[in-house]
């Protein structure tokens, strides 16, 4: 116990030191220009404020985290230097358990691929994941990445914490009256139905998997097209996590630590963190440590079957059923009160395929009377067959109502997937009645087309032009990439059948053809055709072009005659050989 409290003594001594030397250094390495006091704190107005939202718009709940900071030396001892406590503290400290090292770089590498604007390190997971839940407890995992028991983090009950009543029926975290976060990423069950993802490929989407809650939190934390090699970003992003400035500065703590180093140690012998942020919100209650179910709060049942209660004086030594506190009343969240959702406005949702839709989604909540209900939580989500995302490549976006008590959805990126597909509007937490959108995407269309040149292709009857025709389609005077483009050998100005004679081009076996389709612009809005051959027949012919949107291009292809060939002598004219000695120089005399 003496030992115990000396080191959270020199821990509570170092804490300072350490935050500000984690905040001054990433401050000066990613945010030229910005100044940094002796505390480590930026002078630049918004760099430590927590961004104004709920706690259930965080990723946790802002529930509660370890403090545990790194330690000021060195995060790779070589294994002769140092020794001791101080030695051994280094490098348990460095060392992250192999599976869940694996998870955070996988995330990563997903992440480069998928949002490579965002530039996640994959050092940032690891120092939330130190933060939330001590690297999946020390890595106690299964060869899966799962964890061996689940990481559980206290109920959201309003008693010292954010008051988050059940949103999943107690499906993630075994809670059907209040949410706790769930695994060793710590997301709330409301965030992890449309954060998570399937890191593993095993086809779930598992809280309590490493890899499932690494790739979650990676995308998570680039939502926002943040650019997390930046700053103010960066800052945005953890505060996303967990709305606490102390959050923030012990996440770039361990983010500038393990910068500086780490390596990979067995699964299962991680360092456990000891303190957290919890450990006087409520004197008198021993905090549970994630993985472990909560205790009763006072006046709250803790889910378990209540013991009975000694023998009651007068009943003969029988046990007397116990008497059950209910949970005290608590008022009303303005989540209570939505009765129903409104269409708030939204226009007609249309937008050609890879083109950003120019209405967004608004939703009204209301209580039964149709009063406004402000400080409620929207959930949009595409439904169908669709490739459309919201800003930011995601298929669900959550949003808080206004004043009005309107929520606006981010704005819709058509894919490139064409038809119909429904926006889902529904309150976080409520089964009340949503709002369906029907959105459209449409294929992609150009409304002119021009030569690029200024001569019209030329040949020869049974040759092949030696230009190939060129032409560029634009949409609204802005070029017109990916557009479908039909080429057709047409018999006249007026009559569009297929023309049986003149320039043709050639099928993959060498075979003529007169008409062709599949072709697309490229990202410019430029078609090269394929080259062009002539049959023995002369004069003038179209080429017409036509594209989907109704831009069409007549292109006057010339076929000259064939140069006629020479005549071959007739020997019956020819002069007869002449037999003039004098002419010949074979019967020249001798000199």
């Amino acid at each position: 116990m003496a030992a115990h409290i000396g080191r959270r003594l020199r821990k509570g001594a170092a804490t300072t030191a350490v935050a500000a030397a984690a905040v001054a250094a990433l401050s000066a390495s990613q945010a030229p220009g910005a100044t940094v006091d002796d505390q480590g704190r930026q002078s630049t107005g918004d760099a430590t404020s927590a961004p104004d939202t709920a706690a259930d718009d965080s990723a946790t709940g802002n529930s509660p985290y370890y403090t545990d900071l790194p330690p000021l030396n060195s995060p790779n001892p070589s294994p002769s230097a140092g020794s001791g406590d101080a030695g051994d503290q280094r490098a348990g400290e460095a060392g992250i358990p192999a599976t869940v090292l694996d998870a955070y770089k996988q995330a990563e590498a997903t992440l480069r691929e998928k949002k490579p604007g965002c530039n996640l390190p994959w050092q940032l997971l690891a120092a939330i994941g130190k933060v939330e839940s001590g690297q999946a407890r020390g890595g106690r995992v299964t060869a899966d990445g799962t964890t061996v028991t689940p990481i559980l983090g206290p109920q959201l009950d309003g008693n010292g914490f954010a008051l988050i009543r059940d949103t999943d029926n107690g499906a993630y975290d075994g809670n059907r009256m209040y949410d706790q976060a769930v695994g060793p990423m710590q997301f709330i069950p409301s965030t992890w139905d449309w954060a998570g993802r399937d890191g593993n490929g095993d086809g779930r989407k598992d809280p309590n998997n490493i890899y499932d809650a690494a790739l979650a939190a990676g995308h998570y934390l680039c939502r926002f097209d943040w650019d997390l090699s930046q700053q103010g970003d960066l800052r945005k992003a953890i505060l996303s996590y967990n709305n606490s400035t102390d959050y923030l500065n012990t996440v770039l703590s361990w983010l500038e630590f393990y910068r500086r180093g780490t390596h990979e140690i067995p699964d299962g012998t991680g360092a456990l963190p000891v303190d957290r942020s919890d450990d006087t919100a409520r004197p008198g209650v021993t905090p549970s440590a994630p993985g472990t179910t909560p205790p009763a709060r006072p006046g709250k049942p803790s889910g378990s079957r209540p013991s009975p209660s000694p023998a009651a004086p007068g009943n003969g030594g029988s046990p007397s059923t116990p008497s059950v506190t209910p949970p005290p009343a608590t008022p009303p969240t303005p989540t209570d009160t939505v009765h129903h959702l409104e269409d708030a406005g939204t226009g007609t949702l249309t937008a050609m395929a890879g083109h950003t839709f120019a209405e967004r989604v608004s939703t009204r909540a209301e209580t039964e009377a149709g009063k406004a209900v402000a400080k409620v939580r929207i959930r949009f989500t595409l439904v169908g067959d669709t490739d459309t995302t919201f800003t930011g490549g995601e298929t669900v976006a959550t949003v808080t109502t206004d004043a009005s008590g309107v929520a606006v959805a981010p704005a819709l990126q058509a894919g490139e997937r064409t038809g119909a597909f429904a926006v889902q509007a529904a309150v976080v937490g409520r089964s009340v009645k949503g709002v369906p959108y029907r959105a459209t995407v449409t294929a992609r269309a150009a409304d002119a087309l021009a030569l690029a040149g200024e001569k019209e292709p030329t040949c020869v009857a049974g040759g092949e032009f030696a230009e190939p025709v060129q032409v560029k389609a634009t949409y609204r005077g802005e070029a017109a990439g990916k557009v479908a483009v039909t080429a057709t050998l047409v018999t006249s100005a007026d009559d569009p059948a297929e023309n049986d004679k003149g320039p043709y081009f050639k099928d993959a076996d060498g075979k003529a053809v007169r008409s062709l389709t599949g072709l697309k612009t490229d990202a410019d809005g430029q078609l090269t055709l394929p080259k062009l051959y002539a049959d023995d027949t002369a004069g003038t012919f179209l080429l017409r072009l036509t594209t989907t949107g109704g831009a069409t291009l007549d292109v006057k292809l010339t076929v000259e005659p064939a140069a006629a060939p020479s005549p071959e002598p007739d020997p019956s004219t020819d002069p007869a050989p002449s037999t003039d000695p004098s002419t010949d120089p074979s019967e020249t005399p001798a000199a």
